[in-house]
């Protein structure tokens, strides 16, 4: 005596008849590999973060470089007694801007690690 049980009508229905089994095994046979498919997916992942980093690096590049034409057109053009004032209060505002970038990126971090621990 098994302890079998005998399936329900709903588990019949959904149950794949012999004929569809087999045109299911010839489809999965003449369908290609997906190894393949995974391989180009990283790839071009790797591809997209490659270009991200090179446009990160020139977007810091970028920065750079107009901070310090910010500053050399504030000596051109600012009298000598006003430079020290205008100089200071141009690295307060970049200073205040990249804060706040900072901020919002650790929320972000935060708030997805609080979301993967979650799951």
């Amino acid at each position: 005596m098994t302890d079998e049980t005998e399936p329900t009508a709903a588990e019949t229905a959904n149950r794949p008849t012999d004929d569809r089994t087999r045109a299911d095994d010839r489809t999965r046979a003449s369908e290609p590999d997906d190894s393949g498919d995974s391989t180009v997916s990283r790839l071009v992942t790797v591809l997209n973060y490659a270009i991200l980093g090179g446009l990160l690096l020139l977007a810091v590049i970028a920065a750079v470089q107009l901070y310090l034409s910010v500053s050399r057109t504030v000596t051109t053009f600012v009298v000598y007694e006003y430079r020290a004032p205008v100089l200071a209060a141009f690295n307060l505002v970049v200073f205040l801007i990249a804060a706040l970038g900072i901020s919002v990126q650790v929320r972000r971090l935060t708030a997805s690690e609080a979301d993967d621990a979650d799951t």
